[in-house]
């Protein structure tokens, strides 16, 4: 790239002097959530406008400076993080914050990119609506991050992944065109759909400026229960049945494992109200309609009569739901204080989950007898948060393969939800097929040939 000095006089005549950040300002930007990436970047430009974004792409461009698109930061697979050149410039969103538009009528919301998702989710409700994505960085994390990323959550039982939501994208293209397809449309074929090139790619393709947003119905009425199982086949079994008696109204089916919930009580100080068990379920269900409750009520019967649970409790309040809920998202906290764990975001077919986590657990008996476990995630939809605690840092890669071998081998992924980022980006390029690179890299040398966006991340560098 050419002078360093050049390109921060370029993007200052842009954003002006007050939005590009150096030396220490630059701190919060340069480190990932987990504390587990670490870059050195060149500066970090915070642009206001689309306009801005675009004219700082294009100055990078020119200089030949990789970017480092970034939302909330909150990511988990380091795909927001520079690397320690400090050549590379991250551009912020964080200053494109807009809520443009909520349309009660058309259930939609168009939105900037650096949105709160719980910012946008409370307007929402203002009008009777619900966007229907849940994460425990709901508080800090930005609709364009959720976009690149197709984040999940806990209600993609019901809804889908963040793709299943996105109507229309503004995009700015590594040239620094604008791409502006803001359109509230459900039904558009005309053509290719080309916001599917940019949402879960994070950020290598392009970078999300605004969006367009699917909305639903608020659920008047909601059901959430706790309830202990005696193993995953009855876990999948009462997942069947609660498929065939509230399928519609199912909106989370989360597995706990007993050990998890352990280090909850141990860390955080939060009390579950029911103990021992080895596995639990945390159900939610919601709906417009009456009766929810009741049928929640002859579900849990059904469980228990059938031998699929041991114990169970359901919420008598809002209050009492959301201490359930808070047991759930306070997993990966917990987790953190007692020492960390090497992680794992795979999803295999739901009808493999048990053979997986034994065939796992077999190998890491064998090459980390040491290790501990942190198994948590969506059952519903066969997403699991594998996650090995007390294993030394030094043997992370060779038991990211070794669990990742497992799942390969029954046909899942080793990324559900949380992307690629630099984090798994050398485990799919050593388990993704010929044909899956070569398609991979075209696209990537179509759109930016240059390699500037985002580079190291998603896409592993050429042979």
């Amino acid at each position: 790239m050419r002078d360093g000095s050049g390109l921060l006089d370029d993007l200052r005549d842009i954003v002006g002097d007050c939005a590009v950040l150096i030396g220490a300002d630059m701190a919060a930007y340069a480190t990932d959530w987990r504390d587990l990436f670490h870059g050195t970047p060149l500066c970090v430009v915070r642009p206001a406008t689309t306009d801005e974004v675009s004219k700082s792409v294009a100055a990078c461009a020119l200089a030949g400076a990789g970017i480092v698109p970034q939302g909330g930061n909150t990511g988990l697979a380091g795909g927001a993080t520079p690397d320690l050149s400090g050549t590379q410039v991250i551009i912020a969103l964080d200053r494109m914050t807009a809520i443009r538009r909520i349309d009660p009528v058309g259930m939609t919301a168009l939105v900037e990119a650096g949105a709160i998702l719980k910012t946008v989710k409370d307007a929402a409700e203002e009008e009777n609506r619900l966007l229907p994505i849940s994460l425990a960085a709901e508080g800090s994390a930005r609709i364009g991050g959720l976009i690149a990323t197709n984040a999940g959550g806990v209600d993609v039982l019901r809804y889908g992944m963040t793709r299943a939501l996105v109507l229309g994208l503004e995009v700015v293209l590594p040239d620094g065109q604008i791409l502006s397809r803001l359109r509230h449309l459900r039904k558009d074929n005309a053509g290719y759909d080309l916001k599917q090139l940019f949402i879960g790619t994070e950020g290598t393709l392009g970078i999300v400026t605004a969006a367009v947003l699917r909305l639903v119905p608020l659920p008047r009425h909601r059901a959430t229960a706790l309830i202990a199982v005696p193993d995953i086949g009855a876990a999948i079994q009462l997942y069947t049945h609660a498929q065939s008696e509230i399928g519609e109204a199912l909106s989370a089916f989360e597995l706990i494992s007993g050990a998890g919930l352990d280090l909850v009580t141990a860390h955080t100080g939060q009390n579950a109200p029911i103990k021992g068990a080895d596995w639990y379920l945390l159900i939610e269900a919601g709906s417009s309609l009456p009766g929810l409750r009741e049928a929640a009520e002859t579900l849990l019967e059904t469980a228990f009569t059938e031998g699929w649970a041991t114990d169970g409790v359901l919420a008598e309040s809002g209050a009492q739901a959301d201490a359930l809920w808070s047991l759930r998202e306070s997993l990966t906290e917990a987790e953190g204080k007692a020492g960390g764990a090497i992680k794992h975001d795979i999803s295999v077919p739901i009808t493999e989950i048990d053979t997986v986590l034994r065939e796992a657990g077999e190998m890491l008996s064998r090459t980390a007898p040491d290790a501990r476990l942190n198994v948590f995630g969506h059952l519903g939809d066969g997403n699991l948060h594998y996650n090995v605690m007390n294993v030394p840092k030094a043997d992370a890669h060779r038991v990211n393969a070794a669990v990742h071998d497992v799942v390969a081998r029954h046909g899942g992924s080793i990324s559900a939800e949380h992307g690629l980022g630099q984090y798994r980006v050398a485990e799919w390029a050593r388990l993704a097929s010929p044909t899956e690179h070569d398609l991979t890299h075209r696209i990537k040398d179509a759109l930016d040939p240059r390699g500037i966006l985002n580079p190291g991340k998603v896409v592993p560098q050429h042979d």
